[in-house]
């Protein structure tokens, strides 16, 4: 298991400048682009605007369900566009929310509507919803109503509470083999790359820029590999350790989640006054666990367990501005012996963390489709414990969120080496204690993309930090956009900027968090 990298010193690094692109058309850069085995008809967009998001048009593409075989069965994709309005147009700027899951036709309206006008004007933005997931067809749902409460508890601390677990996960796989066994080896990170350039065509793009938060930047730097002829820019945001995928992955986030709750019991901790819960963080973490312990014995409204109270506070590590919602249902509960906020609180976040019926079937048939996974149940029972010693928090709970890998009735691709010295600049993001995909991913990101600049949030703990409100960090985003420029710095990191201050405790019951920041950790997938 991997230890985090430490956190980077802002004033060790100095921007030295930046390289321009200069503009550029949609046109090729060098090479000659694979002609495809099939022509890709274009969308027919048609309006679906929102109250907030008014100019959205949506369409659908049939794409072959194996590429390798592009006339045989077809499936769909739902696509949503915000179509350019400037003169100047720089081409698609497909984006992706992450998961694997995550349904991106909202990304599309948030992107456009989050870039600077004059940027975002430049571009249609295009969001989709992977295969299989949301409004594509085929959607899957393996075994409907999997997360319904109450589970049972995540840490196996009796041979029946493991036996029924193991027995969970692997009923989970069966169904999913049962009922997709002719679609689950064509749901992967490859094939959804290829149905990415299958918008490309269907578009009439010869380049395509991308934008990915979390898994969305393992899917780009994929299609980077794949096809770096057909990529204009690239930005990742929250960036998954390529070399991890996935069970590493996994275990790296069990430490970073638990870190991160720690600092938010440390928040709770400054805020005394108002939540009565005391000034030591780890007297708070105490009372915390001792609530769990209480909620495995006597779910809340009969809603609320253990499993259930993990789901409702990993989004919490995700974003703190959900952390003012998590304090207030930690104390109402310990102090007032209320349980309407926690049950409110779950039914709020535990879908952030868990994902839904579909988006955690897309999750598990795409990581285990994806990569090896140990077999041998022995080994994830030892490298669970030992992570648990000293990261409980979501230790068991993530092993069982990918423990149907275990059993999956498909056979493991071998994960693409993203490693890549073709590409135009591109532009990566993180935040040094992001818990979802920890500092070390951003790190070893920039390290394989040989022409990349790396923008680091330095103490910074969110997960998806552009368009999140820090303007330090919008500005290197829209100035790539725009003019196709990056930093350039010394060392490991070329550009610093000072994370957000934490938000503080809700005035009333009307406050509200950002209301970008919420939308944006609202789309963000698991990964």
């Amino acid at each position: 298991m991997r230890k985090r990298a430490a956190a980077v010193c802002g004033t060790a690094v100095i921007v030295a400048g930046t390289l321009t692109a200069g503009h550029a058309d949609a046109g090729p850069r060098g090479g000659t682009a694979v002609a495809p085995a099939a022509a890709v008809a274009k969308p027919a967009w048609k309006e679906c605007a929102t109250t907030a998001y008014p100019r959205l048009q949506c369409a659908s593409l049939k794409v072959p369900l194996d590429h390798a075989h592009p006339r045989g069965k077809q499936i769909t994709l739902a696509l949503t566009r915000v179509p350019h309005s400037a003169k100047t147009f720089q081409g698609p700027l497909l984006v992706n929310p992450g998961g694997p899951g995550g349904s991106g036709r909202n990304l599309a309206g948030f992107v456009a509507s989050s870039l600077p006008k004059a940027v975002a004007a430049q571009y249609d933005v295009i969001g989709f919803d992977p295969r299989g997931v949301g409004r594509s067809r085929p959607a899957l749902d393996c075994k409907p109503g999997f997360f319904a409460p109450v589970r049972p508890d995540s840490v196996p601390s009796t041979p029946a509470l493991a036996r029924t677990n193991l027995q969970r996960v692997r009923s989970f796989a069966a169904a999913c083999g049962a009922k997709y066994a002719d679609i689950l080896p064509y749901i992967n990170t490859v094939a959804a790359v290829r149905d990415m350039d299958a918008i490309r065509q269907a578009v009439g793009a010869q380049r395509i820029n991308y934008f990915g938060y979390s898994y969305g930047t393992y899917l780009g730097a994929v299609y980077a590999k794949l096809f770096p002829e057909r990529v204009r820019r690239l930005v990742l945001d929250s960036i998954v350790d390529p070399t991890g995928v996935w069970y590493e992955d996994n275990l790296s986030q069990d430490v970073a989640f638990n870190d991160r709750h720690r600092a938010l019991m440390a928040w709770i901790a400054r805020y005394d006054t108002t939540y009565r819960l005391g000034t030591d963080p780890e007297k708070i973490e105490a009372t915390w666990y001792a609530m769990r312990e209480a909620l495995a014995k006597k779910p809340a409204d009969g809603t609320v367990g253990a499993s259930e109270l993990e789901d409702t506070f990993v989004p919490g590590g995700y974003y703190n501005g959900y952390w003012p919602y998590l304090a207030e249902a930690f104390a109402a509960y310990v102090n007032d012996k209320n349980v309407e906020p926690l049950v409110e609180a779950y039914r709020n976040f535990a879908a952030i963390g868990a994902s839904g019926d579909n988006g955690y079937s897309v999750y598990t048939a795409v990581q285990c489709r994806d990569a090896s996974w140990p077999r041998a149940w022995k080994r994830w029972e030892r490298d669970t414990w030992e992570v648990y010693q000293k990261a409980p928090l979501m230790a068991w709970s993530n092993t069982w969120y990918n423990a149907a890998c275990a059993s999956w009735p498909t056979a493991p691709r071998q994960p693409v080496n993203v490693a890549n010295g073709k590409l135009p600049p591109v532009l990566l993001f993180q935040a040094t204690d992001d818990a979802a995909t920890p500092y070390e991913g951003g790190a070893t990101m920039h390290r394989m993309l040989a022409h990349s600049s790396l923008v680091v949030e330095e103490g910074g703990g969110n997960h998806g930090i552009t368009l999140s409100g820090n303007t330090c960090l919008d500005r290197y985003l829209a100035d790539y956009l725009s003019e196709g420029t990056v930093p350039r710095g010394h060392g490991e990191v070329d550009a610093v900027c000072r994370k957000l201050p934490d938000p503080k405790p809700l005035t009333s019951k009307a406050a509200a968090t950002t209301a970008r920041g919420s939308t944006l950790h609202g789309l963000l997938g698991r990964g």
